[in-house]
């Protein structure tokens, strides 16, 4: 299988879905993972560390997310949606509360 671990970029995440060890892990039982560039840095784990445990790092995200199987901390936030797709495995943790939003017509709101 092919896994794909892009990097968070929603604001204030800095943690990373999956470890150098869990790549390691990964890639021993025969699947293939795809870094994105500096997608471990704010859990302060560089590129090197994932590329010595058989992770292959690829520059844009949307290699990431290309893959059959995508490992993330957050839920995907509206810059991500375009890469979601029919058949893509999405692991990772979920808020679904609805987001309070202001609309000029009705004043304020919950957009789900």
């Amino acid at each position: 299988m092919i896994i794909g671990l892009p990097k968070e970029i929603k604001d204030g995440e800095n943690r990373v879905g999956l470890t150098p060890g869990a790549v390691k892990a990964l890639v021993a039982r025969g699947h293939r993972v795809l870094v994105e560039h500096r997608a471990g840095e704010g859990s302060f784990l560089i590129d090197a560390e994932y590329q010595a445990a058989g992770g292959e790092i690829v520059n844009a995200a949307a290699d990431a997310w290309a893959a059959q199987l995508v490992v993330k901390v957050k839920e995907p936030i509206a810059a991500e949606y375009p890469y979601l797709r029919e058949g893509l495995m999405l692991f990772a943790y979920l808020h679904l509360a609805a987001d309070r939003c202001h609309d000029s017509q009705r004043g304020y709101g919950y957009r789900l």
